[in-house]
């Protein structure tokens, strides 16, 4: 697969994935219900926001978190799987506990990695689960009296900077030896191209420009805003 291909792989991912999903989660947002409300900050929020605590003031305090926050970032992380078989599927491992296989473009080595989307994406019981997988592909190597070095056995992260990694990726490497690969240093080694990451977010920011949901999101405040708790939140100020 060249690089011109998983760009555009990448950018049609995003588009029909992340973007379709977080207009639809966002269209959800109508319903108060959708939202753990706590009415003393949320009015605290709107007044802070706003200088108000109008109905509409009140929904944005509510929305804004939500939409610009939490929302596209779970979207995004739910979405890893799919990205492994639409943009990398060339690169697919039918290995237990491994999602991509690749000959490394520095070392030359091929490597069996395990894919994550950003670098706060796991936590402590996560760290045993890829280290036993990765063991097990090891020892079943072993028992196929092929040999697999420990360095191999990877864990590639999407997007970020290596003093980003949360003590958990970390540990990945100091306790168990397992390398982690992020952001610049994951996608050069699968491309070979030291640019490549920057050229990937180019191209899913240039999905961006599709991206005006302005008027529709207006929209949604004015329903939420509208609705009968929302109303008495502000009545009460």
């Amino acid at each position: 697969m060249n690089k011109q291909e998983i760009l555009e792989r990448a950018k049609q991912w995003f588009r029909e994935t992340v973007a379709q999903n977080h207009i639809t989660n966002t269209e959800k947002l109508t319903d108060p219900k959708e939202f753990n409300i706590n009415p003393f900050t949320a009015v605290y929020l709107a007044n802070f926001l706003t200088g108000n605590s109008k109905p509409e003031s009140i929904a944005k305090a509510l929305l804004f978190p939500r939409v610009l926050g939490t929302s596209i970032s779970t979207t995004f992380g739910n979405g890893i799987q799919q990205f492994t078989n639409d943009v990398l599927g060339a690169f697919g491992s039918t290995t237990n506990g491994i999602d991509i296989e690749f000959t490394d473009q520095i070392d030359g080595y091929k490597k069996y990695c395990q894919l994550k989307s950003g670098p706060n994406t796991i936590n402590k019981d996560d760290v045993e689960s890829i280290a036993g997988h990765f063991k097990g592909v090891i020892n079943l190597a072993r028992t196929n009296n092929q040999r697999i070095n420990r360095e191999d056995m990877i864990v590639g992260i999407i997007y970020g900077e290596p003093e980003q990694l949360s003590s958990h990726y970390k540990r990945i490497t100091s306790q168990y030896d397992f390398p982690v690969h992020i952001g610049q240093d994951f996608w050069h080694r699968l491309t070979g191209d030291k640019h490549f990451y920057q050229d990937l977010i180019g191209a899913i920011g240039s999905v961006a420009i599709e991206a005006d949901y302005s008027s529709e999101f207006q929209e949604v405040i004015r329903e939420l805003s509208e609705s009968e708790l929302i109303q008495k939140m502000s009545n009460h100020n």
